[in-house]
């Protein structure tokens, strides 16, 4: 039954970051994934992001029978509908905008949907989760944060720090995401959110989506299916059903160079470690129940078997985000 409902349900996975290739596509195919919030930039600055956009209009072109872009929530629907998976564009940093507010529209035009604010580090915008002092959002950022707003871009704290996550909650007129992180109380990392964070989320429309990188997890690969789907239920009792959905940061054939970029971008000289540490610097063991995009069904599985509904599990594993989405990549008119 559980395979069944995956095949009927839209699936959303709010955040991976893999090697894209053919093989890729496939296993999103075969794993029934209708849409993949798709990181295209790190440090990227404004030309760099524009050779990754290029770089996707290629593989649009070459595997069209398999991916399409989103451009809209409705596109999410016609990838259902085609039996293809839609690619929405995100950047997991503010670099692609420099210090230019112009280039949030610029940007937004080319299809970028989602930015986060932070990337560990204090930016131009606010603070990242690994700074020793949490400054909150900047001046430039409030700009920024009203003018992706405006233009419908998502904004996203899933790296920032405490207080910069809570001000950007407060600050947004539209809800927010946190596509790719877990609750702290799950495991203790930089990464994660308080349970003041959780529920700032929650009441302001946002939506969080569940992260299965194993540094962001209680037991690391070693996190059972079992634990997992206890978590998202333990955080439904605070956020609830309607507020959860699942953001994976699946970082699929990626060499260790493109770990050490994530990590050190060019602002380092000394190696950075991140969620690693010195002896423990590569990319984590996957884990064993989502070792790529084909074991999405293991997840419904793994929430059916907790408890939850099926509507309830349909919600968590997709229709959440594109509920979300639904209002939050619509241009605010004039007249709003």
């Amino acid at each position: 039954m559980s395979q069944a409902l995956h095949n009927e349900m839209v699936v959303i996975d709010g955040l991976q970051y893999s090697n894209w290739n053919r093989e890729i596509f496939e296993q999103l195919h075969q794993g029934g994934v209708t849409m993949v919030h798709a990181t295209i930039v790190y440090h990227e600055q404004i030309r760099e992001t524009l050779m990754r956009i290029s770089e996707w209009n290629r593989q649009f072109e070459l595997h069209g029978d398999l991916i399409m872009p989103v451009r809209s929530s409705d596109d999410i629907r016609r990838a259902k509908a085609e039996g293809k998976v839609g690619i929405m564009f995100g950047a997991q940093n503010c670099s692609p905008i420099e210090d230019d507010i112009g280039m949030v529209e610029v940007m937004r035009n080319l299809n970028l949907m989602i930015m986060q604010l932070t990337y560990n580090n204090q930016s131009l915008l606010a603070c990242g989760c690994y700074e020793a002092v949490d400054s909150g959002v900047t001046r430039f950022g409030r700009q920024v944060i009203k003018e992706m707003n405006r233009v419908g871009m998502v904004v996203d704290m899933s790296h920032s720090a405490e207080r910069s996550t809570l001000e950007a909650i407060d600050i947004s007129e539209r809800p927010i995401v946190i596509s790719h992180a877990n609750p702290l109380s799950f495991h203790e990392a930089k990464r994660n959110k308080s349970d003041t964070v959780l529920k700032a989320l929650a009441e302001s429309g946002g939506l969080l989506g569940f992260s299965a990188y194993p540094f962001h997890l209680k037991n690391g690969p070693d996190c059972t299916l079992e634990d997992y789907c206890d978590m998202i239920a333990r955080t439904a009792d605070l956020m609830g059903v309607d507020r959860l959905g699942i953001g994976t940061d699946l970082c699929q054939n990626q060499p260790l160079s493109v770990l050490e970029w994530m990590r050190n971008g060019r602002w380092s000289k000394s190696m950075d470690y991140g969620e690693g540490s010195k002896s423990n610097a590569d990319w984590p063991r996957p884990l064993s129940w989502f070792r790529d995009s084909r074991d999405f069904p293991n997840l419904t599985q793994g929430l059916l078997a907790r408890g939850f509904s099926q509507q309830e599990t349909a919600k968590i594993m997709g229709q959440n985000w594109l509920n979300f989405l639904d209002n939050a990549l619509q241009p605010h008119t004039a007249a709003q």
